[in-house]
Parts: C-alpha cells; sequence; structure tokens
C-alpha cells in the first residue's frame, strides 16, 4: 500500500474543503452583486473545485458507514481480470505505486489489522474511488447553467483519471495481499 508519511491528510482535506466554503461564499455574493467576468469565473473555478474536495470526503465517509472495510474479496467484481497483469506491467504500477498519498493508513497498517481487514479495505478503496469517477464527471451537466466548458471538462477529466490511478493501486496489490493470506492461513493451519 501506499502511506502518507504524514498521516494528517484526512485532516488537510477537511481543512482545504472548509477554506473551500468560505471562500465560495464570500465569492458568489460579490459576484450576484458586480456581475464582473472575473469574478464569475473565479467563484465557480472555487465551487467546482469545493465540490470536487467536499465530494470526496462525503463518499469515502458513506461507504465507510455502509461497508464497514468488509467487503467480499471473492465477489466477482474484485477478481483480478486475466489481462490485469500485464496491464500494470505496461503501466509499470510497482513503479509509482508508493508516490500516492493514503486517505487513512492506519487502514492499511499490518500493525493494526490482520490480512482480512486489509484485504477489505483495498476493496472498499477501489468502490469508493470508482464512485468519486463517476461524481467527478457530473459537474459537466451543469456547463450549460455555468459556462465555463473547457475549465469543467478539464478539472472532471483530470479528477477522474487521478482516481482511476487508485483503483489500479487497489487492484494491483489485492491479488498479492490474497495470496500472501492464503498462505499464512494455510500455514496456520497446518500448526
Amino acid at each position: 500500500m501506499a502511506i502518507c508519511e504524514d498521516s494528517t491528510l484526512k485532516k488537510k482535506m477537511i481543512l482545504i474543503t472548509v477554506f473551500l466554503l468560505v471562500l465560495f461564499v464570500v465569492s458568489l455574493p460579490i459576484f450576484l452583486i458586480t456581475k464582473n467576468d472575473t469574478i464569475e469565473t473565479i467563484t465557480i473555478t472555487i465551487g467546482i473545485t469545493l465540490y470536487h474536495f467536499a465530494m470526496r470526503l462525503v463518499v469515502g465517509a458513506v461507504v465507510n458507514v455502509i461497508m464497514k472495510n468488509k467487503a467480499n474479496h471473492n465477489n466477482i467484481w474484485f477478481r483480478e481480470k486475466r489481462f490485469e497483469s500485464k496491464l500494470y506491467k505496461t503501466l509499470g504500477v510497482r513503479k509509482w505505486k508508493k508516490r500516492l498519498p493514503t486517505y487513512s493508513p492506519e487502514t492499511f497498517d499490518f500493525k493494526q489489522k490482520n490480512f482480512e481487514q486489509i484485504v477489505g479495505a483495498t476493496c472498499q478503496a477501489e468502490i469508493v474511488h470508482e464512485i468519486i469517477m463517476v461524481f467527478s464527471l457530473l459537474p459537466i451537466i451543469a456547463i450549460p447553467f455555468l459556462g465555463g466548458a473547457v475549465a469543467i471538462i478539464i478539472t472532471s477529466v483530470l479528477a477522474t483519471l487521478f482516481d482511476f490511478l487508485f483503483v489500479i493501486l487497489q487492484r494491483y496489490n489485492r491479488p498479492k495481499l490474497i495470496r500472501v493470506m492464503e498462505r499464512f492461513n494455510k500455514t496456520l493451519n497446518k500448526g
């Protein structure tokens, strides 16, 4: 797992979200009063950025309440597909996976969790990022109302691709974890 050195990523995301909310609440009335194009662009940019941060926090929290890191890794959705291993080699996942931050490092800590819990957490993290990918594209629907098509499309697509990296990371790590877990359980059962 890619474990962020600084485990305060969650706090930083919350602080950034609150800061963006304050900026949005300040900029929106200024735009509504002035109808200034520059302030409109700034307000829309702040609003879309706020959406992306807040949505990630909400999706993660809701999925955590529902799943509690107890997903069934044997579910067909989570099973490794034939093409994946070759794809991950082509993408060089092994080289860049440790550079990605982890929102909740304790979830993947072998000192605090057992194999089953960590494997379940990889399934849940995958689901969270897949849902976020879908929600990252939703601002595109607002283009007719807000304008700013280029900025909204670029931020939505980049946000989706960013979360796709985390889906790949979970799918890359899970088969290895499952193999180690199965060997560990087999050793325990023999003893």
